[in-house]
Order: C-alpha cells, then sequence, then structure tokens
C-alpha cells in the first residue's frame, strides 16, 4: 500500500488563503479559476482546500479538461494578510473515493414482490448491486 501512495501521481498547487471576519479564511487558486474554498479558521480551511482542489481536477479530468501546470506563488498579487500555502492531492485516490461512494437511487418494483422480498429478508439495494456488478464485469 506504502509503495502504491508513493508512485501515484500527486499534484500540488499554491493556494492563496485570505483572511475573512471572524477568522475565517477565504481560499483560491491563480491557476485554477473556478475553485474555491473557505473554512472557520485556517487548519479548517486548510482541509477544505484540500477537498475543493481534489474534487476540482476530479471534475476537470472526467469532463475531458486540460489540467493546468502549477505555477509559483503568487507573492505580488497578495491580498492583505494572506498566506500562500502548497496543497497537494492524489487524483487517483479521490477519483477513486468519489466513483465508489454510495448513492441513492430509486428503482420500481411490483408491491408483491417488495413484500415478498422483504419477507424472505432480502436486502434489495444488495442484490440489486451484486447483480449489476455481475453484469458489468460479464461485458468487460
Amino acid at each position: 500500500m506504502i509503495s502504491e501512495v508513493l508512485t501515484m501521481r500527486k499534484l500540488t498547487y499554491y493556494a492563496v488563503f485570505e483572511p475573512s471576519t471572524n477568522g475565517c479564511y477565504g481560499v483560491y487558486w491563480p491557476d485554477l479559476p473556478g475553485c474555491a474554498s473557505m473554512g472557520d479558521n485556517l487548519p479548517h480551511a486548510e482541509h477544505m482546500a484540500a477537498e475543493a482542489l481534489g474534487l476540482h481536477i476530479y471534475a476537470m479530468e472526467k469532463d475531458g479538461d486540460t489540467i493546468p501546470s502549477a505555477t509559483l506563488p503568487p507573492f505580488e498579487e497578495m491580498p492583505e494578510g494572506g498566506i500562500v500555502m502548497p496543497i497537494t492531492v492524489f487524483p487517483e485516490i479521490v477519483k477513486n473515493e468519489f466513483d465508489n461512494r454510495a448513492v441513492k437511487t430509486n428503482i420500481t418494483l411490483p408491491s408483491w414482490l417488495k413484500e415478498w422480498s422483504a419477507a424472505q429478508g432480502i436486502n434489495l439495494s444488495q442484490t440489486l448491486q451484486t447483480t449489476l456488478k455481475q453484469m458489468y464485469d460479464a461485458r468487460m
């Protein structure tokens, strides 16, 4: 596992942490227009920044967009009291977590089949998931 992480692609971009009221921080990336985050304090903002960066890169890759190269920190454009901090993400980890998250979906069944399944103790979600995975594997 550790060797896999060491060979995984990692991306680092410089984020600008801009102080706001009550100790809050807004976060943005000059290299990634549209990617922004915020936090209640600096540690929270840093955590939220890593999450936002990972999801932004995930969405760009899913959409087929070109991922820009990181540039040096934008020291000349710093807001007053701003902090520049490198934020690193591992895109494959984010993709794996996001693609494998559980999502809720509605299905339509005849009521007698739902009642019969419940009486048999059948977990409909698990049964559907298992069946769909088998169908997927058979086609791959």
